[in-house]
């Protein structure tokens, strides 16, 4: 159950990021917030229900509602038109708290992947707390292009592995993730960050895509 949460959450992040981007209406991405929202409110629930006195499952689906939440409160001020700075205050709330839980799948659960992946989303929760809490918005293009590429790092591609029996070696898999995120967040600092200047095309004209 949490697995097919996740895959929804690999979708949800990839909306949010193409909204980020400007490629999606913000209305059509708040609907999808309330579906996915919904899910990781219900899922974990459920979850923590049927666990009986498993403290690890309610441990690890006890992380689930900080997406939930997000996803709803999201959802909910996109469509409201609510300012933004109570999403972005919680996604502080959110970005400290993955660091609890990268702690926990490191040394309780032992499941090194994930805990890398939860330092992915921490991060990615305090950029959406720079743009939408102290509304920097010259980080609005790098945070739409972290949170797509977040959508299929750590929610699609890892979700469709587990499912299908493909997940690979924890150690290796770990290694990939850290080394992936240096590299491919680093270089899009460089190339769309906001200290990022648009390449003049001839005459003085900005290249398209980079405004």
């Amino acid at each position: 159950m949490a697995n097919v949460g996740l895959l929804y959450v690999g979708a949800v992040l990839f909306i949010n990021g193409m909204m980020l981007l400007k490629k999606v209406d913000a209305k059509a991405a708040a609907v999808f917030n309330l579906f996915v929202g919904t899910m990781q409110v219900v899922f974990p629930t459920v979850l923590i229900a049927t666990a009986g006195r498993d403290t690890q499952t309610i441990l690890a689906a006890s992380g689930l509602y900080l997406f939930g939440f997000t996803y709803l409160y999201v959802g909910i001020g996109l469509l409201a038109g609510l300012d933004t700075t109570g999403v972005g205050y919680f996604s502080l709330f959110v970005a400290v708290m993955a660091l609890g839980y990268a702690y926990v799948n490191f040394r309780v659960l032992r499941n090194t992947p994930f805990g890398v992946i939860w330092l992915y989303w921490s991060f990615l929760w305090f950029l959406f707390f720079v743009l939408l809490g102290l509304k920097v918005e010259g980080i609005t293009t790098y945070t739409g292009w972290v949170t797509a590429i977040e959508g299929w790092v750590t929610g699609a591609i890892p979700a469709f592995l587990l499912l299908s029996g493909y997940w690979g070696g924890p150690g290796a898999t770990a290694i990939a993730l850290a080394v992936f995120a240096v590299v491919v967040f680093g270089a899009l600092w460089v190339l769309v960050g906001p200290g990022h200047r648009p390449r003049p095309r001839p005459g003085g004209v900005a290249a398209p895509g980079r405004t």
